[in-house]
C-alpha cells in the first residue's frame, strides 16, 4: 500500500468528522448542523428506506418533519472506504440505524436499518462537504418490541 501524504491524512481526518458530523446531526435534531455537512445544491436521495430524494432545502425539510415521530434513534457511520481525488472524493460508508417508535401500550418497538451511503464529497472553504448522497439499505428488521426500564426491573 502506497503511504498517505500529510495532506490525504488530513483530508481522511476531516472526511471521517464530517460524517460523524453527519450521524450527530440527525440524532440530535440539529438541523442547522445537518445542513452543514451539505453543499447548498447537494442531491439527497433516501428513497430506498422509503424515503425522498431531492435537493438539500427540501430534504432537510422533510427529515427534519420525519425524524422527531422517532423518540429513539441513533444513527452510526462506520466503515468508510475514501477515495481521494485532489479537491473531490468518494466514500462509501455502512450505516447502522436503530430507530424506536411509540407502540400502542406505552413501550416502543425497536428497528434496525443497515446498509450504505455513497457519497461524493467536495472540499469548500469550510471545509469537506456532502455533495451527493445516494442511501443503499441492506436489511431492516421492522419491527419489535423493546421493554423499558420499568419492565425491567431498572
Amino acid at each position: 500500500m502506497k503511504s498517505m501524504t500529510l495532506q490525504q491524512v488530513v483530508d481522511r481526518i476531516e472526511i471521517d468528522d464530517l460524517l460523524t458530523r453527519y450521524a450527530t446531526a440527525v440524532d440530535s435534531q440539529d438541523w442547522a448542523l445537518y445542513a452543514s455537512c451539505f453543499t447548498p445544491d447537494a442531491f439527497i436521495d433516501y428513497s430506498a428506506a422509503g424515503g425522498i430524494k431531492g435537493h438539500l432545502p427540501e430534504v432537510k425539510a422533510w427529515i427534519a418533519h420525519v425524524i422527531p415521530v422517532f423518540p429513539m434513534t441513533q444513527h452510526v457511520v462506520c466503515n468508510r472506504a475514501v477515495t481521494l481525488n485532489g479537491d473531490t472524493a468518494t466514500a462509501r460508508s455502512c450505516f447502522f440505524n436503530p430507530m424506536g417508535l411509540p407502540d400502542e401500550d406505552g413501550g416502543r418497538v425497536l428497528f434496525f436499518d443497515g446498509g450504505y451511503y455513497n457519497d461524493k464529497l467536495v472540499r469548500t472553504p469550510d471545509g469537506w462537504r456532502i455533495a451527493e448522497r445516494i442511501e443503499e439499505t441492506s436489511y431492516s428488521t421492522r419491527l419489535h418490541r423493546i421493554a423499558e426500564k420499568g419492565e425491567l426491573g431498572l
